[in-house]
């Protein structure tokens, strides 16, 4: 019986993507819905750019602009990056929506109620040099716990310990680096220490989450919660739904994890065409109930297994109300850190690659193998131009492009369709059931959101086939025992057809165009593309959608007829020449060198 899966992938902040970003939150999520889109599930797969926060401001006010006009340019990007790169929302949207502001209130209305929030003074950061309060990310200062020197006032990266502003040594103004002063100022606290017994028994019984997930947020209720401030004093937000508090706003952490929420009632409105269908997914009382799996780098593992379950722990309690209990998350797979030739990801001091400066020269399966096969799924790892050009050519083009190409080739020159088969011998049926076999051993690999050994052990597959095809040899064969070339060919183009799906998750476009040389019609991978949605207050939005309602493939063994026009194939991967590696050095290079001038 098909399942329903919510796939609540991380916000990207609306500013510039690298390929650090996309190894958390982007690729993972796709491969994950994409293959259980296959497996005949449901799956709604949401996300947005998150557009509010002191970050917003201060990039508008450098570069002259409104903050509306900044995220804007930044939505529009980003949403293009991730089409481009073949992510698969059923609805990326912005946290701009006046849907999205209801959605917030409404839950900050409800835990105020409840008594989960609370109003508090506390000593807020604020610059004098900047004349403004500064959010926690923009304090940064020496770990008190670590000693690491660029520790956030939120966060400590190094030791992964939860701070605030007023606990870093020697802390300094992000912007403009003077030191800030500490002010008496108002807001609004999300009381986490009510939920701690809640959230143990919960996170305790968690056995399938990753154990890098599990033991950092068991430990986070070891040290002990604190109540943490969920307002501050901002222009740029949503507004608090309290009378007399027009210079505060809900601060940018509370109202993005509500998002998850709100871009699910906003599909079900404006895509669906159902306002009551995000509840499919959402309503804890519906049996069985729907699994979510949340989508992130490993900065973010607090604020989807404490902070986001500690807010619908509070929002399930009063079932006075007609709204449905909300699910709790089922698993929350976060991906360690990529590096970059063995630096920190860091746009400011240029150790990046953009994600649009990438697509405009590359193509966007190779990036997505690489970030799967050597991406930071269990530890840190490293992405050099070495590495990706070896991946390139050694794996996508010597071993999985030259089986198909030179295989279609060979077939459609000498058949132009699928040969009829004579009898299989022992080498044709194992190979046969070989690749039958993949389709539950991968996909029980992909259902634990292993996705490195998921793609290997398709690429083994791939290994094995070509080491079927050296020994039949069917070029040898064509003229001396026609029938044997033809079962060779008809065994073969049968298990490429297997890879073709089994790969399809981690290679949506070139998996596609296999499906169409194939002869197949109709997509496995459908298109991606711009939506307009017009709210009740008449502001339109654009947002990425799909339609995989309309895919046709299949998580199960080839059915390939025999006798199946072939069309003429092209090969699926391009091989890069070495000296990329020197040329993409020198460009990060000439990178650091400009930030460094610029800061200079």
């Amino acid at each position: 019986m098909p399942e329903r899966i919510l796939v609540a992938v991380a916000w990207p902040y609306a500013g510039p993507r690298h390929l650090g970003h996309v190894a958390g939150f982007g690729v993972p999520s796709d491969v994950f819905a994409r293959y259980q889109r296959l497996k005949g599930n449901h799956v709604l797969m949401v996300s947005g750019t998150d557009e509010h926060g002191t970050p917003t401001t201060v990039r508008a006010d450098k570069e002259g602009k409104t903050p509306q006009q900044v995220v804007d340019f930044y939505n529009q990007e980003i949403r293009k990056n991730l089409r481009d790169l073949g992510c698969s929302y059923d609805l990326f949207t912005r946290t701009t929506t006046a849907n999205h502001y209801a959605v917030v209130q409404d839950l900050f209305v409800r835990l105020l109620e409840r008594g989960y929030i609370f109003r508090q003074t506390m000593m807020g950061t604020y610059c004098p040099n900047c004349q403004r309060f500064l959010p926690d990310r923009y304090v940064e200062g020496t770990c008190p716990l670590c000693g690491y020197d660029d520790a956030r006032g939120d966060q400590c990266d190094n030791c992964g310990k939860q701070l605030d502003p007023v606990d870093l040594v020697n802390p300094r103004c992000q912007i403009c680096g003077h030191t800030p002063d500490l002010r008496e100022t108002e807001h609004f606290f999300l009381n986490l220490p009510a939920f701690a017994d809640r959230l143990r028994a919960w996170i305790e019984n968690q056995d399938h989450w990753r154990i890098n997930v599990r033991n950092f947020s068991l430990g986070l209720l070891t040290e002990g919660l604190q109540p943490r401030a969920i307002t501050r004093d901002l222009e740029w937000g949503v507004p608090i739904p309290v009378e007399g508090l027009d210079d505060k706003r809900i601060y940018v952490w509370f109202d993005a994890v509500i998002g998850y929420l709100s871009a699910s009632i906003e599909w079900a409105r404006y895509i669906a065409g159902d306002p009551d269908a995000w509840k499919l997914w959402w309503d804890a009382e519906l049996r069985p109930a729907a699994r979510s799996y949340y989508f992130m780098g490993k900065d973010n593992i607090v604020f989807h297994t404490v902070i986001w379950p500690s807010i619908l722990m509070g929002y399930n309690e009063d079932r006075r109300v007609p709204e449905p209990p909300l699910n709790l998350p089922y698993d929350v797979v976060s991906s360690e850190f990529l590096t970059m030739e063995g630096q920190k990801f860091s746009a400011s001091r240029g150790v990046a690659v953009g994600l649009t400066d990438f697509l405009s020269r590359y193509d966007p399966d190779p990036l997505r193998y690489f970030l799967m096969i050597n991406g930071p799924e269990a530890r840190d790892t490293d992405f050099t131009w070495a590495g990706f050009v070896r991946r390139n050519n050694d794996e996508l083009v010597a071993t999985w492009g030259n089986l198909v190409h030179r295989m279609l080739t060979f077939t459609f020159k000498h058949f132009g369709m699928v040969p009829p088969p004579g009898p299989l011998d022992e080498d044709d049926e194992a190979l046969l059931a070989a690749a039958a076999a993949k389709f539950d051993e991968v996909g029980a690999l992909l259902d634990m959101c292993r996705f490195q050994a998921a793609v290997k052990s398709v690429m083994a597959l791939a290994h094995q086939a070509n080491q079927y095809l050296d020994h039949k040899a069917p070029w040898a064969t064509r003229k001396t025992d026609p029938v044997r070339t033809a079962t060779t060919l008809y065994v073969i183009l049968r298990v490429i057809d297997d890879l073709k799906v089994l790969l399809c998750p981690f290679l949506p476009h070139t998996c596609q165009r296999l499906h169409e040389y194939l002869g197949y019609d109709g997509t496995i991978a459908g298109p991606l593309f711009f939506r307009e949605v017009t709210e009740p207050n008449d502001r339109t939005h654009q947002v990425l959608t799909c339609e995989p309602d309309t895919w046709v493939g299949r998580w199960a063994p080839s059915e390939l007829p025999a006798g199946q026009a072939l069309r003429q194939p092209e090969a699926l991967f391009t091989k890069l020449e070495e000296s990329v590696i020197e040329e993409e050095l020198a460009r990060m290079t000439a990178q650091v060198a400009a930030q460094i001038a610029e800061a200079g």
